[in-house]
């Protein structure tokens, strides 16, 4: 795996695009006003030392049918405009959280009976969706990068349905320099929704993992 397409280029797209090509990444960025008003923005990329990898713009279906694999961080609204064929058959990382304020509210979400990336995952019904990242602040995504085995080293957690999907995101984001809490199937991704113990928190994978065992549903707080 070579390349990383990112449809969105807010804070979270731009700390990834940042970090990926620091690891060695090219990386195809996208977002939705067109890749002319990106062109500060890459060159800003582009010119750091300690990149290795290239980066570029793109459209959002250039990027997802550039990716091996693709990163989707836009607002929860906005999912239905992803484009679905360019990202058929791919691993596919969703970032979103919910936001009623912005996102206006959502019945299935109110009530917790689907979350934000089970969303995702049926307007990609091709692809293999993963929940990473909503949890971390973007500055940390750069930040807070350690090398494998660095005592205390910062744990972020993962949920997919496809148990291959979750692994190769996984060597993923320990290639960017954190470690990995596994919550299995995409449903338990409300564990690390806003407003549970381990949303925004530094924590290694011991004391994430007791704090997502002890996170509650909405209607029990």
């Amino acid at each position: 795996m070579t390349t990383l397409g990112i449809i969105g280029a807010g804070h979270i797209g731009t700390a990834l695009a940042q970090a990926a090509t620091d690891t060695g990444y090219d990386v195809v960025l996208s977002n939705s006003r067109g890749p002319e008003t990106l062109a500060d923005l890459v060159d800003a990329l582009a010119d750091r030392p300690s990149r290795r990898g290239t980066v570029r713009a793109a459209t959002a279906a250039e990027a997802g049918a550039a990716g091996d694999l693709v990163v989707v961080t836009v607002p929860l609204k906005a999912v239905d405009d992803v484009p679905v064929e360019p990202l058929a058959g791919k691993v596919v990382i969703d970032t979103n959280n919910y936001y009623p304020e912005r996102d206006g509210h959502v019945a299935a979400l109110d009530d917790e009976t689907t979350t934000t990336s089970e969303l995702l995952q049926e307007h990609l019904p091709t692809s293999r969706v993963v929940k990473a990242f909503n949890h971390v602040l973007a500055a940390d995504i750069t930040a807070r990068r350690t090398p494998p085995g660095t005592p205390n080293r910062r744990a972020l957690a993962i949920a997919g349905d496809d148990a291959s999907a979750r692994e190769t995101v996984a060597s993923f984001i320990d290639e960017l320099g954190f470690d990995v809490v596994d919550l299995g199937p995409l449903a338990e991704g409300w564990r690390i929704q806003r407003d549970t113990p381990g949303y925004g928190a530094d924590l290694d994978a011991g004391r994430l993992t007791e704090a997502l065992a002890a996170a509650k549903r909405y209607r029990e707080m």
